[in-house]
């Protein structure tokens, strides 16, 4: 397909806490992609687990990740052929971690859904439109497995 691109042998989904974006990119990826893709997520501030994330990924039948939300600088391995940054302040982390190393970088820019108000169904709203944002960038970028 033109301008698809293949899927990279180890993803990293960088966000602000580990809390939404990246955890929900993560399930998402493991899902979607084959199986011999390493996928994991982090984030550039501690952060608390969301369970309005595990609702949503439950909706859609995936399971949340396995972990808490987790520092970039508590991975074991900090090399990754591709990092995914869902946030700005994620996107400048990772662009002065990888300045010396051959690690590609991709800014996709996603909505905070944690900032949503309202009902628990306005509020769930807002996150269903991440996952699905998120589901469709996937298969984009790496085509369906």
């Amino acid at each position: 397909m033109p301008g698809e691109k293949s899927a990279p042998k180890s993803i990293l989904f960088l966000c602000g806490m580990n809390s939404i974006r990246s955890p929900m990119a993560e399930a998402l990826a493991r899902h979607g992609l084959p199986n011999g893709v390493f996928v994991a997520s982090a984030g550039v501030r501690p952060g608390e687990r969301d369970p309005f994330v595990d609702a949503v990924l439950k909706e859609a039948g995936l399971n949340g990740v396995s972990h808490g939300p987790q520092l970039l600088e508590d991975l074991e391995d900090s090399y990754f052929d591709l990092i995914v940054t869902l946030a700005p302040e994620a996107h400048h982390a990772a662009l002065e971690l990888t300045r010396s190393m051959a690690i590609d970088v991709e800014y996709w820019p996603t909505a905070d859904p944690s900032t949503a108000t309202g009902t628990r169904e306005q509020i769930m709203a807002a996150y269903r439109d991440v996952r699905d944002r998120l589901k469709m960038q996937i298969q984009k970028r790496f085509g369906k497995a």
